[in-house]
């Protein structure tokens, strides 16, 4: 079984250095229809614009991943860590017992264009960490490249929860197949342009619930960039 999130749907916070659009309930957007999907609980796409961004604040017991897709991303934390964050780099930190940061607009000019996720941990009161790796844009062109699983395998980031995240970019004519286990269940989210996911179109900001599918096909005459997430 396939259901498609609209995009068209999705709550929405929009102010004036602002738009974000959520997947699933967010700060005052609720839906009890959408609380997340399995330890997945929030997609937020968002797009701040120059200079701007979210001030110092907290967060505990929670894995949050950060995917640039336009744009600059500066990162500062209460772990002494400071970056910026550019497309092709996955940024992942744990919260655990309790953290404080900040995420601003790099660029004084250029709007930022990015995904935040966050996962709830198997388990809470972990120690806070930071890590911040590079993916080759060749590595997920028709393809669908891990970026984040529990054990940090091939070069991703590692994120405490079973879960399995990939990160593909497919241009015209480019189609990739992913088994799906038993056991676990997928969500697709349709970060940039448009993709067929078994047959069915989906655009930009569009995600899908998957379950009890064998196997999916990703697809697209266009080009299209995607995040899909595979859960126990």
């Amino acid at each position: 079984m396939i259901r498609v999130r609209d995009r068209m749907t999705r709550g929405r916070t929009q102010v004036s250095w602002l738009d974000s659009h959520h997947s699933f309930s967010f700060g005052n957007y609720r839906d009890p229809e959408h609380m997340g999907f399995g330890a997945l609980r929030v997609i937020n796409d968002d797009r701040v614009t120059p200079g701007a961004g979210f001030g110092e604040h907290g967060h505990a017991d929670m894995e949050i991943i950060s995917y640039v897709l336009e744009g600059a991303l500066e990162h500062k934390d209460s772990m002494g860590n400071g970056s910026v964050i550019v497309p092709g780099d996955v940024q992942r930190m744990s919260a655990g017992t309790g953290v404080t940061h900040s995420e601003f607009n790099a660029s004084k000019t250029e709007p930022v264009h990015f995904l935040q996720i966050w996962v709830i941990p198997e388990a809470q009161g972990i120690a806070p960490s930071y890590e911040q790796v590079r993916i080759p844009p060749e590595e997920r062109q028709g393809r669908l490249r891990l970026i984040a699983d529990r054990w940090g395998s091939e070069g991703s980031v590692t994120v405490h929860q079973d879960i399995r995240v990939y990160a593909g970019e497919f241009a015209e004519g480019e189609a990739a197949t992913y088994r799906i286990d038993e056991e676990r269940r997928c969500w697709l989210q349709v970060a940039r342009g448009i993709i067929r996911l078994n047959g069915e179109e989906l655009r930009e900001g569009d995600g899908a619930a998957i379950a009890g599918e064998p196997q999916i096909t990703l697809e697209t005459d266009h080009r299209a960039e995607v995040l899909l997430f595979d859960l126990a």
